[in-house]
């Protein structure tokens, strides 16, 4: 695989906020610091801001400590084994008196108690550490008190606050409440859930955004991006679950798909599903379906009738006919080219044979298998 990206560079890296499906953004980051992308500065909202003190701690290890032994206990004041009851069961699983009896305990005081959050916090944030960081850290959120969004450069914080600080910005609505510094606060995604200005701002020039598409605003949509600045986004195709899951099968599984989209980042890979090495020109691609129309055939068959195989010759049949039919079959973008419908031909082969998602494959990678599989079927033209 080769890089797509310079290395070269300095990155400002933003973290969006999005509760549980912050574990996401791990993965991308591991993906990221194994391929030796030089981080300059973080910006993050709420997870975002938490994920960023161990970005900017530089502790990945730890980072997948947490985030692959999540659970709600984790977080709130809770019985995990009461919350994976109601998740397999629902309330009908709970006496009505215990039902609320429960949910009473865990909205008093006007609020989730996330005490075991701020332990967390308590135990993991090493002030000194971030200080020593040669990496600017930024984190936003909004200031109930003064009614304005408040942004924070974390690293100028006085001593003993930026643990305040990481639950300004990730004091979630439902959250209980407790002021700060004499302020109360609300999770910055109210106001700035994807903080790209915080870097453009400081003049950074190559920004990655991590999405997570938590429930919040972002502001990109109503600021100007600088003509020199550059703002790569690196996003999830697939579900995260919800934003206040946290289920460490389920975190564990989102920073696998974070790891891997980074590398698909990276590396330029293929495919919508499954992770595809293919970084020649269409006109190649276009060769190895032509030398490969044996498995197109294949994959033709629950629409073209057996004694119809025999019609299927020349190139014209199938740049004018038969390829827009896949295409269209395929669900490509209007402009698709040679090597988008080669590889999602390849996908369709990989999920039939069951193939393992989380793992590169090259072309030869999955060919091989087909015919493996098809080799009773295939043809050659």
């Amino acid at each position: 695989m080769k890089l797509r990206i310079d290395l070269e560079k300095e990155y400002g890296i933003v973290l969006e906020g999005g509760g549980a499906r912050g574990a996401y953004q791990i993965g991308v980051w591991k993906a990221l610091r194994e391929a030796g992308m030089k981080i300059k500065g973080v910006a993050g909202t709420s997870v975002g801001a938490l994920n960023g003190a161990l970005i900017c701690m530089d502790d990945l290890g730890k980072a997948e400590e947490i985030w692959g032994n999540m659970t709600y206990s984790t977080v709130f004041n809770v019985d995990d084994s009461m919350i994976g009851k109601l998740k397999k069961f629902g309330v009908r699983s709970m006496k009505v008196t215990d039902a609320a009896a429960e949910f009473r305990r865990l909205f008093s005081d006007r609020g989730l108690d996330i005490a075991p959050l701020k332990k967390l916090l308590e135990e993991t944030v090493d002030e000194e550490r971030i200080r020593r960081s040669p990496r600017d850290f930024c984190a936003a959120s909004f200031s109930v008190t003064d009614r304005k969004e408040e942004d924070f450069d974390v690293k100028a914080a006085p001593p003993g606050t930026m643990k305040d600080i990481m639950m300004a910005s990730a004091y979630f609505p439902g959250f209980k409440q407790e002021k700060l510094g004499g302020k109360t606060y609300l999770d910055g995604g109210s106001v700035n859930n994807v903080p790209v200005d915080l870097l453009t701002d400081r003049g950074y020039k190559d920004i990655i955004v991590i999405r997570l598409y938590g429930i919040g605003v972002d502001r990109r949509r109503f600021m100007d991006i600088p003509e020199d600045v550059t703002v790569h986004e690196i996003a999830p195709r697939r579900n995260l679950g919800g934003i206040l899951e946290f289920d460490s099968a389920r975190t564990r599984k989102n920073m696998k798909l974070g790891y891997f989209d980074g590398l698909r980042f990276l590396y330029g890979l293929c495919g919508r599903k499954y992770y595809l090495d293919m970084p020649y020109s269409e006109a190649y691609y276009f060769g190895r379906i032509m030398s490969e129309l044996g498995m197109f055939k294949e994959w033709l068959r629950p629409y073209v009738k057996e004694h119809e195989f025999a019609k299927l010759t020349g190139y014209r049949v199938y740049t004018e006919k038969i390829f827009p039919f896949l295409a269209r079959k395929l669900r490509l973008q209007p402009e698709w080219d040679y090597r988008d419908l080669y590889g999602a031909v390849l996908e369709v082969f990989a999920k039939k044979m069951q193939m393992e998602v989380y793992e590169v494959y090259t072309p030869d990678d999955i060919v091989g298998k087909i015919h493996e599989l098809f080799s009773d079927r295939l043809t050659i033209g």
